[in-house]
């Protein structure tokens, strides 16, 4: 059976490297993969490529650095291209983004079977792109692999009991990423002559409407620069971050590093004290490595997170970070074994596509 798997984006690399591990335990399996480029600089891209140990792409699109319309539809026109020459079984896409919808889209009009893993989850902000490429894909897909209950409660409220697509709670690939890897954790390089035994922050600032809204990121920084002269901060600023700060001309005194590649940041996340982020996935990673986090958002599709206490949502309003910082600096945040799946959440995957009828 032929599967072929969508990815183009940095989250996307992670949750592919271990459910393509998985694939490759089968030998009735075969996996193409298809690189879309949307994050296409080394520190975006490639670096991931080799630290999970993930083969070369079998194709590489090159598709990047477009808006969402252009983006999404040069993406649908080649995807459909190699779709009739591989003629898979089945299309895997992950998680929200234009290649998840344009993989998605591409198969459901030649009627290949699509599998969506992290099927379900919801912001309930539809002016998010992640929001409506998720709910689309959603639409698109033979089953919806869904890594919480919330998230199959997400869809019975869509009324997916009364489709034919198969919705199946099978935990997180993610999950799975973080107790594979773990054990691989590296320093980056430029931290390390930085003594990281001491409490420190990690942070992260990337989404659009935090970037693109000048109050906001101006809110953001101010904090940040706040609770950097209490504990020290360390943020890998994504490019585009970079670059709306310098136009902005705003002082960042925190302590910036290039972005860097998932072992790097999961030896951040195992040191680090407290998680500042505005992350969709960043939010699961610390709670896995028993980390608070405070979401730099108004909403999460990660509600259990919020419910159980580990992770407090604060916008972008200085006073609402500064208030869930005092609050969580204090904090201990255990990890339920159960939560997420327990780690097996690619075995389940694989044996529900080998079982599919």
């Amino acid at each position: 059976m032929k599967v072929l798997t969508i990815i183009g984006a940095r989250p996307q690399f992670i949750k592919a490297a271990v459910v393509s591990k998985e694939i490759q335990k089968h030998p009735e399996l075969s996996e193409i993969v298809v690189h879309t480029g949307q994050h296409f600089d080394k520190n975006m891209s490639a670096i991931f490529f080799e630290q999970m140990g993930i083969r070369k792409a079998d194709y590489n699109l090159k598709i990047s650095s477009l808006g969402h319309g252009a983006m999404t539809g040069r993406m649908l026109e080649a995807i459909e291209s190699i779709l009739l020459k591989e003629r898979p079984e089945w299309v895997l896409v992950y998680g929200d983004t234009n290649s998840t919808l344009a993989g998605a889209l591409a198969a459901s009009k030649l009627h290949i079977k699509v599998a969506h893993i992290e099927a379900g989850l919801r912001s309930f902000n539809m002016k998010m792109p992640e929001e409506q490429n998720r709910i689309l894909t959603d639409q698109l897909s033979s089953v919806l692999f869904c890594p919480t209950s919330s998230a199959i409660d997400n869809l019975r409220n869509e009324n997916f009991d009364n489709k034919k697509a198969r919705v199946i709670e099978v935990g997180d690939v993610m999950l799975d990423a973080a107790l594979e890897f773990q054990g691989n954790a590296r320093c980056p390089k430029m931290l390390q002559n930085v003594d990281l035994s001491k409490p420190f922050v990690l942070s992260t600032v990337h989404r659009a409407e935090n970037t693109d809204n000048e109050t906001n990121i101006k809110n953001i920084i101010s904090a940040l620069n706040q609770i950097h002269e209490e504990i020290p901060i360390i943020l890998p600023l994504h490019p585009r971050t970079k670059k709306i700060i310098q136009k902005l001309d705003l002082s960042l005194n925190v302590t910036v590093i290039d972005p860097i590649g998932y072992l790097e940041m999961v030896y951040l996340l195992k040191k680090c004290k407290l998680v500042i982020c505005d992350s969709g996935g960043l939010q699961k990673e610390a709670y896995f490595f028993e980390k608070p986090c405070i979401t730099l958002r108004e909403e999460t599709e990660w509600i259990e997170l919020v419910e159980m206490g580990s992770n407090i949502l604060t916008g972008a309003n200085k006073e609402n970070i500064l208030s869930a910082y005092r609050e969580l600096k204090v904090k201990n945040i255990k990890r339920s074994s159960l939560d997420y799946g327990g780690g097996d959440a690619c075995a389940r995957i694989v044996k529900e596509l080998m079982a599919y009828e």
